[in-house]
Parts: structure tokens; sequence; C-alpha cells
């Protein structure tokens, strides 16, 4: 039985999800995997993401999202075979010098180490990333060159980089069908 591994980027799904509405719909994580399955057996989901900034002295808000952000990184790491890597958020004033920007930092990187590994290592036949970076191109022509099919999910509404979309095997589009599906 082939083996299969889902790598879902946490920066795309949130405003994936939001596409679909506001508040955006709550969705099973295990369904997800699940909807890739086919004939394969799941080896683990890697969900990528960063917790949220807080600054020395939190605001309220501050703490009530990271509070909501332990709780959800807690029940998916609580799921079977599903697996949370972190980076983290780094903060930088704007070039205008009017505010801050918060940009994902290692997060990439996380993803793309695991997939090269587990497909150089045949750990996995076929890889499903859930997201649009074109930083994935490299890792993704390393999977293929080991032998794995490497299927692309994304929303039309939050669409992928033509370089990504064109260098995977296949597409699947993630449509309100796919989240009813998947909601809980």
């Amino acid at each position: 039985m082939a083996r299969y591994a889902v790598f879902v980027d946490g920066g795309y799904m949130r405003p994936t999800l939001k596409a679909f509405g506001n508040p955006p719909p709550s969705i099973s994580y295990e369904k997800l995997a699940a909807q890739f399955q086919g004939q394969d057996e799941l080896l683990r989901m890697y969900v990528y993401d960063c917790a949220p900034y807080q600054s020395r002295n939190p605001t309220t808000e501050e703490k009530t999202r990271k509070a909501r952000f332990d709780t959800f990184r807690n029940q998916l790491e609580n799921q079977p075979r599903t697996e949370v890597r972190l980076g983290r958020l780094a903060r930088r004033q704007r070039e205008d010098g009017n505010g801050w920007e918060f940009e994902q930092k290692q997060v990439d990187v996380l993803l793309t180490v695991d997939l090269v590994r587990l497909s150089c290592t045949n750990q996995i036949q076929r890889a499903v990333i859930v997201g649009c970076d074109s930083d994935f191109v490299p890792a993704i022509q390393a999977a293929k060159d080991a032998g794995v099919i490497v299927q692309l999910c994304y929303c039309e509404m939050t669409p992928p980089n033509a370089e990504i979309r064109q260098k995977c095997d296949d597409r699947i589009v993630f449509d309100g069908d796919f989240l009813d599906a998947i909601r809980l």
C-alpha cells in the first residue's frame, strides 16, 4: 500500500477559510487529511504555522489571540498522525514608519525540509500540499525527482502562484463541496 503525507501551510489555510465567510467556517483537520486518502495510507499530516505576536506586556487582545492559537495547536497535536511545526513571527517597522508588519519566518523552510526528507527516504509515494507559496517549488521538484506524486490543493478565491500550480502533478480545488466534506 502506498503512503501519503499532507502538508498544510497555516498561513494559507486561514485566508482560504475566510474566503468562505466571516467568521470563517470551522473544519476538521482529520477530515481534511482523509479527503486525500483514496487507496493510500496516511503517514502523517503536518501543519505549519506560527503563534501570533505577543508584546512584552501583552494587551488583552494579544493574550486572547495567543490563547485561541494555543487551544487550536493543542487540538491538532492530539489528533492521530498529526504533527505541528512552528516557525516564528517577526515584527518589523513598515518602510513608511507607520506601524508594524508581521512576517512568518521558518515556516516555508520547515515544510520544504519535511517534504524533501520524506520523499528522498521513500517514506511517502504521494504528497498533498495545501498552500500556494512559490518558495515550495524547488522542494516539489526534489520530491518529484524522488518519484513522489505531488498534488496541490488550493482555493480559486486564494489562487496559487502560477509556478507552483504548473510544477505539481495534480491539482485539487478547495471549493464549497470540498469545504462541506471537512466541516466540523
